[in-house]
């Protein structure tokens, strides 16, 4: 994949995915001596980077295939959007969701007019069940994150991020099962080749981390994180190769230091993130990173976070 393909599914998605705004904070530049330029994806359609992928995928589909509807299995997020996307183009959409999905992740799927199934993720395989449907009802599956379709369609954020930000030193991203940052970093690296790309886990969710130490693809027991878009028990077989092609480093941030990073977004940047929109900051905030950045493009992947858990944080 090169960013001919990212290109494409930019003005695939224009009808659907927004071009979210890139902010930056005085107090994150003081406390952590980096200029930081935040692509808020929390203010994306659907409240996550995922319609992007997810709508790229969908609008690739032939015709007839469109028809029978699609199929998809997520936490929350990619199933928001595969429901936004589906209805857009006014098909069947049918997302296996864990059943304990944050409560405002599932109204919403199912707001958009999706049929959910839910499903326990500590004893069943979510693709299993999401294939499974898919051959029954003869409709496509659409993957959150290891597909070239999905990836391109992620990779939109980067490009715009280093259109509206150009010369950056880095780009910092969240890493669940890694659609995200292997679109992104493509786009980065056709952008500007000498750019340095990071990602980050959280310390429970931990797979890409391990699997890049090992060279081999690592399976971890279900995460318990916060971070619920970041459960990846597994990187992709697609993903995990651009990651160690692209990617320099992957770090670990705790709980505490993710939502630490919550807290800065709502009290001084007034943005409300989920938990695994604020990894990538976190891992700025806490330290994990080299010393010596000084522009570094930062994606805020998402905004969809339970109403209780946020007053707890």
């Amino acid at each position: 994949m090169d960013i001919t393909q990212i290109r494409e599914a930019a003005a695939r998605i224009a009808p659907i995915a927004q071009r979210t705004p890139v902010m930056t904070s005085q107090t994150f530049h003081r406390l952590t001596g980096v200029e930081a330029f935040f692509k808020c994806e929390n203010l994306q359609r659907g409240g996550a980077f995922k319609i992007r992928g997810a709508s790229n995928a969908i609008f690739s589909l032939p015709p007839g295939q469109r028809t029978k509807g699609v199929v998809t299995y997520s936490s929350g997020n990619h199933a928001q959007a595969v429901a936004i996307a589906a209805a857009h183009s006014s098909i069947p959409a049918t997302i296996v969701m864990p059943q304990d999905a944050p409560k405002p992740k599932l109204d919403a799927t199912r707001g958009y007019g999706a049929t959910v199934v839910l499903f326990d993720r500590l004893k069943e395989d979510r693709v299993a069940i999401g294939e499974r449907i898919a051959a029954e009802k003869g409709a496509a599956v659409i993957p959150p994150f290891d597909h070239p379709m999905t990836i391109a369609g992620q990779g939109t954020a980067g490009l715009e991020l280093l259109e509206d930000s150009p010369n950056l030193d880095a780009l910092v991203v969240c890493i669940g099962g890694g659609g995200l940052i292997s679109g992104c970093s493509i786009a980065a690296h056709a952008l500007n080749p000498k750019i340095r790309i990071f990602g980050v886990e959280p310390d429970d969710g931990n797979d890409t981390y391990l699997s890049l130490k090992e060279g081999r693809h690592v399976k971890i027991p279900p995460p318990a994180t916060i971070a619920d878009g970041l459960r990846s028990e597994t990187p992709g077989k697609l993903t995990l190769p651009i990651i160690r092609e692209h990617v320099e480093q992957v770090v670990l941030v705790s709980e505490d230091e993710i939502r630490a990073a919550m807290r800065f977004f709502f009290s001084r940047m007034k943005l409300v993130v989920e938990p695994s929109g604020a990894v990538a900051a976190a891992s700025l905030l806490a330290g994990k990173l080299p010393a010596g950045l000084g522009r570094v493009g930062v994606i805020i992947s998402g905004g969809n976070v339970d109403p209780e858990m946020m007053a707890d944080v």
